[in-house]
């Protein structure tokens, strides 16, 4: 059974006081919080407690704060086998004050259910599973970093768990949200990235499931991702699918450039996933006097600019890295150096609006951040 739109349940702005009645299953034994923030990596370590919700005959059950740890499954699990899952990415600020914040958690949970309808994946209620988070967070604020870069990141799931061979969409899911305290995504921090302009591999095309956070989206990027890192590059950058003409995005973000003064993204056709830093950028750029066009941009006139002196910047934004300055590009063996491989001022102003929002730096006038 495949499940539409119309089941969706929309989240209203949260009751931040959070459910009593949430069954807590209390851990024998805590772990020891990192020491030395400066070492954590990306998500390498998780906390106490996980979150848990099961779907069975017919309906999602209550969900459960309960310890992490492993959990079996039968080898012929259904998401082994057809890659029924989805997933998201949020994160979690603690600021000087103490205060525990969320980065627009709502977007999330509507993306996920978007995903779930493409993926014949039963729909979540938002305001139960917002609810169910807040109250993990409630509990698990101590392993929420401090240092500068640092976030506690936030893993929503869903998995299909039928135990059965065929072709068909699974009748039992596995909701889960586990957390990780993290430091940059890439090791060079703010650096500017090299890109490796993708020519040949596919990685979505219109109609499949591109516009999905689905999990066999990251499996089909792997191989071109290991030849661009055997290379020396950070990402890939992909093109479409069809005539592999027009850019799409990075494997862990969308791209922008700025040429000629004018910010440039792709625009969503299908196969490119619907960020919600890309959101919030394009929000913060034209509510800031920045013309942002969405539309198809193809490499041919990004190389053009490079050429001619009108490429000011590259970026890409994401939420594991936030705002990320692209350096260089290489395209078909040539090497193309974006504003003398330095971050741009536009890029460092976005980076440093949205981080300060996120952190209670700067006045949330949109009203994006959730305090718990």
């Amino acid at each position: 059974m495949c499940y539409n739109s119309a089941e969706i349940k929309r989240a209203e702005r949260p009751d931040h006081e959070g459910s009593a009645d949430m069954k807590f299953i209390k851990a024998e034994k805590l772990k020891e919080k990192p020491a030395d923030q400066s070492k954590l990596g990306f998500g390498k370590i998780f906390t106490d407690y996980m979150l848990t919700m099961k779907y069975k005959d017919g309906k999602w059950g209550e969900p459960v704060i309960e310890p992490y740890g492993p959990v079996a499954f039968d080898l012929a699990t259904t998401v082994f086998h057809y890659a029924q899952g989805i997933f998201e990415g949020l994160k979690a600020f603690k600021n000087e004050k103490g205060e525990v914040r969320v980065f627009r958690p709502e977007e999330n949970f509507k993306r996920m259910n978007r995903s779930a309808e493409r993926m014949c994946i039963p729909l979540i209620d938002e305001k139960v599973v917002l609810d169910g988070l807040f109250e993990l967070l409630k509990i698990e604020k101590d392993w929420i970093p401090t240092a500068p870069g640092t976030a506690l990141y936030i893993r929503p799931s869903i998995i299909a768990t039928n135990v059965m061979l065929g072709v068909h969409a699974s009748s039992e899911y596995l909701f889960f949200i586990i957390l990780s305290p993290v430091g940059s995504y890439y090791a060079h921090g703010l650096e500017p990235t090299r890109l490796l302009v993708e020519d040949y591999y596919t990685r979505a095309t219109v109609g499949g499931t591109g516009e999905a956070k689905c999990i066999a989206n990251y499996a089909v990027s792997l191989k071109a991702g290991e030849e661009a890192e055997k290379k020396g590059f950070d990402q890939v950058l992909w093109l479409d699918a069809n005539e592999k003409k027009y850019v799409e995005e990075v494997g862990s973000m969308n791209m922008f450039f700025v040429i000629g003064g004018e910010v440039v993204t792709p625009a969503l056709v299908g196969s490119i996933l619907p960020g919600i830093t890309r959101k919030s950028s394009i929000e913060l750029l034209r509510a800031h006097g920045y013309k942002v066009s969405e539309r198809r941009v193809s490499i041919d006139e990004v190389i053009e600019a490079q050429k001619n002196g009108t490429l000011n910047e590259a970026f890409g934004t994401g939420t594991a890295a936030v705002i990320s300055p692209v350096g260089m590009m290489e395209y078909k063996g040539v090497d193309y150096v974006v504003n003398g491989g330095k971050m741009g001022e536009i890029t460092k102003w976005l980076y440093d609006t949205i981080t300060g929002i996120q952190s209670g730096r700067l006045e949330d006038k949109f009203g994006w951040v959730v305090k718990l």
